[in-house]
């Protein structure tokens, strides 16, 4: 009598597939959630930021596809459970030999890298260290579980194991996360501040425009409404106020805010290098501020700012 083979149905390649997708999506979602971290808490003194280290993303994608990972990964094994011979199907040994060998790809580069910068003498931070420590272990899990699938050693208690390892990976992270980074309502406080300052900013730009045009600075907001550009006074996000904006000179104004948390200089320059319009000169404007109402003075210079000249007709 032939061996009982079964045949790979549409149901079970998809929930093959899915298991991979979701195992590749996680995993991807973990190292950059990770990195995020290090990066903040270990950040590099040449490091260049083009984007606000948000871990929002990684953090909803752990969330809504680390389940759905051990939920298809828990059918796929009831349906051995049931017919044996789905276990020696070609698409589950395809799937698995290619994540074993991007496992062991990413591993190899991994120590690669390490023996690389010990080598040639590149200082090694602790932020260095602990990126080629994350890749090694969220490789290595990936690695060791799938060779202990293919030897057929995933028993109960191993599997059950395995679980633990990935659910205190994912939580873990995810709690480290915010520690480092700040929770969801920290964040929130955060982006207030960060809009409030750029609206600052872009009133600013409006009142030395206005100087530049009419060699006088405006005596309210009101002044710099401007229906034909369409530029209208941005208000505070939280509170749908106006800005307070005080002329105190001939070419001196003040601008206020009311800000959630506090920053510094150093604070602030991360802030602007993570700005997409950064550069350099814009560091010496300084928009550091203290917990609560921050008023920023400002005087423009009619040598680096001069009059516009008016044609002549």
């Amino acid at each position: 009598m032939e061996p009982h083979t079964s045949k790979t149905t549409a149901k079970d390649f998809f929930l093959h597939l899915g298991v991979m997708a979701t195992l590749y999506a996680g995993t991807i979602a973990l190292l950059n959630l990770l990195f995020t971290v290090i990066n903040v808490a270990y950040p590099q003194i040449d490091q260049y930021f083009f984007g606000v280290s948000s871990i929002s993303f990684p953090v909803a994608t752990l969330i809504v596809v680390f389940p759905l990972f051990l939920f298809l990964a828990n059918t796929v094994r009831k349906s051995y459970e049931v017919d044996p011979s789905k276990k020696e199907s070609a698409v589950r040994k395809w799937l698995m030999y290619i994540t074993l060998f991007i496992a062991g790809a990413i591993i190899t580069s991994d120590l690669i890298t390490l023996i690389y910068y010990f080598l040639d003498g590149r200082e090694l931070t602790a932020g260095f260290f602990l990126k080629i420590l994350a890749v090694l272990v969220v490789s290595g899990s990936i690695f060791g579980y799938f060779m202990d699938d293919l030897r057929n050693r995933l028993t109960g208690s191993r599997r059950m194991i395995w679980r633990v390892v990935a659910a205190v990976l994912v939580l873990g992270s995810i709690v480290l996360g915010f520690v480092v980074i700040g929770s969801p309502q920290s964040q929130r406080l955060v982006r207030y501040d960060d809009q409030k300052i750029n609206d600052l900013r872009m009133i600013q730009s409006q009142v030395v425009q206005y100087w530049q045009s009419k060699k006088a600075i405006p005596a309210t907001l009101n002044d710099l409404r401007d229906p034909i550009s369409g530029f209208t006074i941005p208000t505070d996000p939280q509170s749908q106020k106006e800005y307070s904006y005080r002329k105190t000179g001939d070419v001196s104004f003040e601008l206020c805010a009311e800000f959630n948390l506090k920053t510094s200089s150093t604070e602030e320059k991360v802030r602007m290098q993570k700005s997409p319009v950064y550069y350099e000169g814009m560091i010496d404007e300084n928009w550091a501020h203290e917990k609560g109402t921050a008023c920023f003075q400002r005087t423009i210079d009619p040598d680096r700012y001069p009059p516009f000249s008016k044609p002549i007709f």
